[in-house]
């Protein structure tokens, strides 16, 4: 899928998993230089943007631990930063931008509206604060964080976000956590779907229906929680065995698997040898028997809300 000439650093040692030859400094240029991380194509209305396929999630991490660590994901090679008001981060993932020698129109940057300021003024102004702490005039991404349909405002949100863009503050919207439905209503309504939706997704939920329907209608899947937080799929006897067959971790292979699925994956850790591991994903394909298998361990398992309930 990716050129191997690419990954000759990764020809030493091809037995040891990745995280063990980063240990040894076995390929330490790999993550930093050599990897290419492909991207997807956002719509942004009259055309359409780039999104690396390998992003950085910030999800429960600290603010003062985040510029550290968005700074390390920035030297490792990952290009794309996702955070959200709720984080409570934002503010950090700004210093570090600031901090880094990557330009800023090298970074894609995303976040999100809470709950509680949805509706169409209140979304207008929670950008205004959204980016005031991250200290950008323009935004790659907004998105609306959860359909929260006991409040039936992600409509009215959903028309600011696109008013937003119309006025050159966003490049590209979409929405976090819609099902088939909420979508179809956002299409109904205002006659655009968003250009992505970020849903929990992994081997234990694969969300295989509202993939099929973003496939059809063009909407990016992106998944948030991909190493299901690190719960029992880590040691998945599938899992482990798929891992030991081509020498790398667990978490590597479930992140393969979502890259070759077509998904946008947002891993997040503050470790700094799990964010360099995190990203050597590149030097290695999943086979046919392999996406087979990990297809049957679909059990509809969700680690987070339901978003049909959630508000």
């Amino acid at each position: 899928m990716w050129p191997r000439q690419h990954f000759q650093a990764l020809a030493l040692a091809p037995g040891l998993p990745r995280a063990v030859k980063q240990e040894r400094g076995i390929g330490a240029a790999y993550s930093r230089v050599m990897t290419s991380v492909p991207n997807v194509r956002l719509s942004t209305g009259n055309g359409s943007v780039e999104l690396p396929q390998l992003g950085f999630g910030v999800w429960q991490v600290p603010d003062e631990q985040v510029e550290r660590a968005v700074l390390t994901a920035l030297e490792t090679g990952y290009r794309s930063i996702d955070t959200a008001a709720l984080y409570q981060n934002e503010e950090g993932v700004g210093r570090a931008l600031k901090a880094t020698d990557v330009p800023r129109d090298e970074v894609f940057l995303t976040t999100k509206v809470w709950n509680d300021r949805q509706g169409y003024d209140s979304t207008m102004a929670a950008f205004e604060e959204s980016v005031g702490r991250l200290g950008v005039e323009v935004l790659d991404l907004y998105l609306i964080h959860w359909p929260a349909p006991a409040r039936d405002s992600y409509v009215g949100t959903w028309k600011a976000l696109l008013q937003l863009r119309a006025d050159g503050r966003v490049r590209s919207v979409g929405v976090s956590n819609f099902a088939v439905e909420h979508l179809q209503r956002l299409a109904d309504e205002t006659g655009e779907l968003p250009s992505i939706n970020q849903v929990e997704l992994h081997p234990y939920l694969q969300q295989a229906e509202l993939r099929d329907f973003h496939a059809a209608h063009g909407i990016v899947t992106e998944a948030w929680s991909p190493l299901a937080s690190g719960g029992s799929v880590l040691g998945d006897d599938t899992i482990t065995q798929i891992a030991g067959k081509h020498g790398v971790t667990a978490a590597q292979a479930i992140l393969r698997w979502h890259l070759e699925l077509g998904n946008v994956v947002i891993p997040k850790s503050v470790t700094p040898s799990r964010i360099r591991e995190n990203f050597d994903v590149f030097g290695f394909e999943l086979d046919v028997d392999d996406l087979a298998a990990v297809s049957r361990l679909d059990r509809g398992e969700r680690t987070g809300p339901d978003p049909m309930v959630f508000s």
